[in-house]
């Protein structure tokens, strides 16, 4: 681990020169770590240090900390396990009853590692950008819009469960809005009744949303996802994520544990340990009890899934239970981190509370760590418990010291109480009972890995055989050695390669990068893809209207398209929309390999037309924020492949296969849209390349539309 020493000068720039002789050392180029001290016997000199920079910080910062004084945020300290919740999870919607289930989504969080304070309703990223919707139109899009949002709120309330939403900082690229972004967002939250904000990409919440939530007369817990650059932000952010890495994406940790710079500075802050690609917890829930901070439980990853492996799933368990038993002492002022411990590799921390003090211990050793472990002070009327394995410990006096003997697993944790004076703690006895019984499955006897979810392709029943091709379509020929090579084109997820992307049916696991070599048999396709003009004749002959409805064919009013748009793609159809079409037309949608064989043919060309890009055969791109909409499918003739298939790429996205796991329904769209909003690298990615493929996730027909979103079907030939 590198190490990097700063003076307090150097980071505070306006401190008294004779303040600048006392060092700290940071940990990480985040600096929201100080480095431990280097051996036991500069312990008190490293303390003192602390001591002085947080008093001095403070100083200088002018700190008050009034925010965490409010009635309102009582809740804050104790918010110890927390988690950010896609909200296309499946265990949190119910697509049949069109219901948000979410005891459901709870009761699994219990059932696998004892629940949550808090969650992170995101519905935006990685999808948005697709279209010109922004933060706002996505949320209100959610199944059951305001409505729904609000019943799965107090839903959420009714177990105990606080929730936030996401700021989207850098969302200026879509549908402008007219106020600035922090009064339209804490409108938003009132509105709902949700009771903070997760600043993606913020290095701190910025002081605008604190004057927002003041004058709106709603407190909103800020929680930025980066470090806090500037320490005077502690003020107004009362919660943070903790990314503990030496550099961007990359977790180091230093065997002696850092100090957690934002809770030393505010005890009362509470810090979520988080990183979510990570499949060895270890490091990162050491790091969480020694601070006494909570935990990011992290799991549905831009419909990614890592669960957490039963090991550090059931430390999360024993290490809530201990949080809640003890629930004030976390966020006492005198809290002191690396006291001293009797054996080498582990390292402890003291949390002092009314007539309680809670002793945190993490082994970072590989080995086992027996005998004697703490030398705490002695008083007559103190008692000592093992509250890790749930048990009372025999102290052994020795010069006005209690020294507790007991063991700590390999990687593991260890909590001592000492209750003082004789005090009496209700539900003592039933709680260590229940550690005591738990302490008997040893971590280590636990599975530590994390395995992908299968998923499963969703059938696509073949239609009638044509002889002939029906009217619009255009035969492609069968083929005997079709190499289909596809990639997707997602922003994250390679850290874990077995996991990101799609399962298609020949795969042992979801992957980005797919290749196959394939047998494929004639069938026709539509020249273009299915239009206005085409889905009106659909709605006229059959009635068709979805149940759910929400933003089903947008762009028409009175079950019209607009004047001059009868050869324009229909787009604002979802993925069950496109295939009640081609139901009727006696047709389906195509398999991905399909649509991709009869845009490139068998010499694996990256467009229609050849292997080089040429702005000239599709649509001029839109970077406006207001998008308009798309170009009639016979604008661009010399965009056609090789069988003549027209109008493939530049125009709308097309539906083609969809994917479903335990957790996540996603689709696989292909083609590319004329839609490229600007100012952020986060938004939906583009691609026209035939070689390459976007994953939309699916939650309800209602929000998976999209003005960019359109298709084309096949059939199947003699």
């Amino acid at each position: 681990m590198k190490l990097r020493t700063i003076t307090i000068g150097i980071l505070t720039m306006v401190l008294p020169a004779v303040l600048c002789a006392q060092q700290v050392t940071w940990l990480g180029a985040e600096k929201e770590l100080i480095a431990g001290p280097a051996s036991t016997d500069r312990r008190a000199q490293w303390l003192d240090t602390l001591q002085q920079w947080r008093t001095n910080e403070k100083k200088r910062l002018s700190y008050n900390g009034n925010e965490y004084s409010r009635k309102e945020f009582n809740w804050v300290q104790q918010t110890f396990m927390f988690a950010q919740v896609m909200a296309h999870d499946r265990f949190l919607y119910d697509t049949a009853t069109r219901q948000y289930t979410v005891d459901r989504f709870l009761d699994d969080l219990e059932k696998r590692y004892g629940g949550l304070d808090g969650v992170l309703i995101w519905p935006t990223y990685p999808n948005i950008g697709i279209d010109n919707r922004n933060q706002f139109d996505l949320v209100a899009d959610m199944p059951g819009g305001k409505a729904g949002i609000q019943q799965m709120i107090r839903a959420f309330h009714r177990r105990g469960v606080k929730v936030f939403f996401p700021i989207m900082i850098w969302d200026h690229g879509t549908r402008r809005i007219s106020i600035p972004m922090a009064a339209a967002l804490t409108g938003e939250m009132k509105e709902l009744g949700a009771d903070g904000l997760n600043g993606d990409t913020m290095n701190g919440v910025s002081e605008d949303f604190k004057d927002a939530y003041t004058r709106a007369g709603y407190p909103l817990v800020l929680q930025p996802e980066i470090h806090i650059g500037d320490l005077k932000m502690v003020e107004w952010n009362t919660m943070s994520w903790g990314y503990y890495w030496l550099k961007w994406g990359s977790p180091e940790f230093s065997y002696i544990p850092g100090v957690s710079v934002y809770k030393w500075l505010e005890p009362r802050h509470q810090v979520h340990v988080t990183d979510r690609w990570s499949v060895n917890k270890t490091d990162d829930l050491q790091y969480a009890f020694f601070n006494g901070v909570g935990y990011n439980t992290w799991e549905n990853i831009w419909g990614i899934w890592n669960q957490l492996p039963d090991r550090y799933a059931f430390a999360i368990r024993r290490i809530r239970q201990i949080y809640r038993f003890f629930p004030t002492v976390w966020s006492s002022e005198n809290w002191e981190p690396h006291i001293l411990t009797e054996q080498p590799g582990v390292f402890a921390s003291a949390f002092p509370g009314n007539n309680v003090t809670v002793y945190t211990l993490v082994n970072r050793d590989s080995v086992v760590k027996q005998g004697a472990q703490l030398a705490l002070p002695f008083g007559a009327g103190d008692r000592y418990y093992d509250v890790w394995n749930g048990r009372q410990l025999k102290a052994t006096v020795k010069d006005g010291k209690a020294y507790l003997d007991f063991s700590i697993e390999k990687n593991g944790f260890g909590a001592v109480a000492l209750v003082k004076n004789n005090a009496t703690l209700p539900g003592l006895s039933a709680f260590l009972g229940v550690m005591c019984q738990q302490a008997k499955t040893p971590l280590a006897g636990l599975s530590g890995i994390s395995l992908p979810l299968q998923q499963r392709q969703t059938l696509i029943p073949a239609t009638k055989k044509y002889q002939q091709p029906p009217e619009g379509m255009v035969r492609i020929p069968g083929t005997d050695q079709y190499h289909f090579e596809s990639a997707g084109v997602m922003i994250e997820g390679n850290e874990l390669p077995e996991a990101i992307g799609v399962q298609y049916p020949w795969e042992s696991h979801p992957q980005r990068v797919h290749r196959h070599g394939m047998k494929l048999p004639a069938f026709y396709m539509d020249v273009y893809p299915v239009t206005n003009r085409q889905y009106k004749q659909f709605v006229q002959a059959t009635g068709y209207h979805p149940a759910d409805d929400h933003h089903f064919l947008k762009d028409w009013q009175h079950g019209n398209y607009p004047d001059g748009w009868a050869e324009k793609p229909v787009t604002w159809v979802s993925i069950e929309d496109a295939r009640a079409y081609a139901t009727w037309a006696g047709k389906r949608l195509p398999h991905e390999w399909e649509w991709q064989y009869a845009a490139q043919g068998t010499d694996n060309r990256q467009y229609p037309w050849g292997q080089e890009a040429d702005s000239l055969r599709i649509p001029v791109p839109d970077t406006t924020r207001e998008r308009r909409p798309p170009t009639n499918v016979n604008a661009y003739p010399a965009g056609a492949g090789p069988f003549g298939v027209k109008d493939l790429t530049g125009n709308v996205w097309q539906w083609t296969d969809e994917y479903t796991d335990t957790h996540t329904r996603s689709a696989v769209l292909k083609g590319g849209s004329y839609y490229r909003p600007q100012t952020s690298y986060w938004y939906f990615p583009q691609t026209p390349k035939l070689t390459q493929h976007g994953k939309y996730l699916l939650v309800s027909p209602g929000m998976d539309r999209s003005g960019t979103v359109g298709f084309r079907c096949v059939a199947d030939a003699e």
